[in-house]
C-alpha cells in the first residue's frame, strides 16, 4: 500500500470512505497524488451510506444501547448532549433530523439544548 494511503487512512476512517488502489478505482472515486503520480483512490461513501450525522447517531445509540426512540427521557436529553459535544448541531437541518431520530418536536429538541 502506498505511503499517502497509511497516513490518510485515519481520516478516511472518520469520513468514512476507503483507500482504494489505483488500478481498481471508479470514476467517482477522488484520485490522490503523490510527487506528481497517481497515488491513491478515495472511495467516498454513497448515497447508500449514511451521512455524517446519521454516523453521530449510530454512535451515540450505540453508547447508550439503543435506538433513540426507545431511550427514556433522561437518556434522550443525554444523547441531545452527546451529539452536541460532537458536533452534530453545526450541520445544516441536524436539529430536525436529531429530532425525527428521537421521535420528537424540534421545539423538544431545542428545549434539551437550552438545559444546563
Amino acid at each position: 500500500m502506498h505511503p499517502l494511503a497509511s497516513a490518510i487512512a485515519p481520516l478516511l476512517a472518520q469520513l468514512g470512505a476507503t483507500a482504494v488502489p489505483v488500478e481498481d478505482r471508479e470514476p467517482s472515486d477522488v484520485l490522490l497524488y503523490w510527487e506528481g503520480a497517481p497515488a491513491v483512490a478515495v472511495r467516498l461513501p454513497g448515497a447508500e451510506l449514511t451521512s455524517a450525522l446519521d454516523r453521530l447517531i449510530a454512535e451515540v445509540e450505540a453508547e447508550l444501547g439503543a435506538a433513540l426512540p426507545e431511550l427514556p427521557r433522561a437518556d434522550k436529553q443525554r444523547a441531545v448532549r452527546l451529539l452536541e459535544e460532537r458536533g452534530a448541531f453545526t450541520l445544516r437541518k441536524s436539529v430536525e433530523s436529531v429530532a425525527k431520530a428521537l421521535g420528537v418536536s424540534r421545539f423538544t429538541v431545542y428545549n434539551y439544548l437550552n438545559r444546563e
